[in-house]
């Protein structure tokens, strides 16, 4: 039971790499579904964290914290036109403040990784007079994401899966036996059916019970694909795993491999699935564009004239 909530967390960053690998037709609509269901996932797995994962709780630590968030949330509002105009600025005002949060976390108790979501909170969205301004063309959480996306995403996350991902096999015998492991069997099909039930099925209970449609579109075997590619969980799951486990259980390991072992056949199968809609869709996108006679009207619409 201790590793529950590992397979709640969708990897943001392999999951749109999957779709961007074989999507070249798929419609806009899937990514900004896929989007949406990986960040879901993620601040669901966030909050799991925070409530189940709290150990030797310090109340004081957290309320302390509120005068760096605070101050943070003030200045990022305040200072919108200087943080778009000098990127520094963010660098020598807002980082200090970032670190004294996270120690302030660290010490209550709560995994430290709550604050930079609590921080993430804090920095302005929209478009404002602030940011036209500076001259801007979107908000500044926008222009911050665009900013440390290649440290975050060249430099953070590749040295948190190295040091997180690393596990002793030992050989195939080693590997078996991992797998064999209850926790490793329950991890890998709740990562490759478990979220592809889950997914699908929220969305058709959604449709069914909410008023609510699919884009045109978006066929309910492309939910399907999706849905078998929020089944990559990888960097928040290992961090999950880190945390389910007392230190040095063999279960730790095991979990481990499997998700590894999970997201790779979920990455696979999703491939499959959203590759052959790709050819469908590309298929249809050649015949809308096909102008045999050459008179620069698609022959599509010239039969829908006659």
């Amino acid at each position: 039971m201790h590793g529950w909530a590992i397979p709640t967390a969708t990897d943001i960053a392999f999951a749109v790499a999957v779709l961007a690998g074989v999507g070249t037709h798929l419609p806009s609509a899937m990514r900004i579904f896929l989007l949406t269901l990986a960040v879901v996932d993620d601040l669901i797995a966030i909050c799991i964290i925070a409530i189940f994962y709290t150990n030797n709780f310090h109340g004081e630590y957290l309320l302390a914290a509120v005068i760096p968030i605070g101050l943070f949330a003030l200045i990022a509002y305040k200072g919108e036109k200087m943080f778009h105009l000098k990127p520094a600025a963010a660098w020598i005002i807002l980082l200090p403040l970032g670190f004294i949060t996270w120690a302030l976390f660290l010490e209550s108790g709560i995994h430290a990784t709550i604050s930079g979501v609590v921080l993430g909170f804090c920095v302005p969205v929209k478009f404002n007079k602030r940011t036209e301004a500076a001259g801007a063309d979107s908000g500044l959480a926008e222009v911050f994401e665009h900013r440390f996306r290649p440290i975050s995403t060249s430099i953070c996350v590749p040295v948190f899966a190295f040091f997180s991902a690393g596990v002793a096999l030992g050989g195939f015998d080693g590997l078996g036996r991992a797998l064999s492991d209850p926790v490793a069997i329950g991890i890998i099909f709740a990562l490759v059916v478990g979220k592809t039930l889950g997914i699908t099925g929220t969305t058709w209970l959604v449709t069914r019970f909410k008023h609510a449609n699919l884009d045109p579109d978006v066929k309910w075997i492309d939910i399907i694909g999706l849905a078998v590619t929020g089944g990559i969980g990888f960097t928040v799951s290992l961090l999950v795993a880190e945390l389910s486990f007392p230190h040095g259980s063999p279960h730790t390991e095991d979990a481990k491999i499997a998700i590894l072992f999970g997201s790779i056949t979920a990455a696979i199968l999703g491939a499959i699935i959203l590759s052959r809609r790709n050819k469908h869709y590309k298929a249809v996108a050649e015949k809308e564009e096909l102008d045999e006679n050459h008179d620069g009207i698609p022959d599509v619409f010239e039969g829908k004239g006659d």
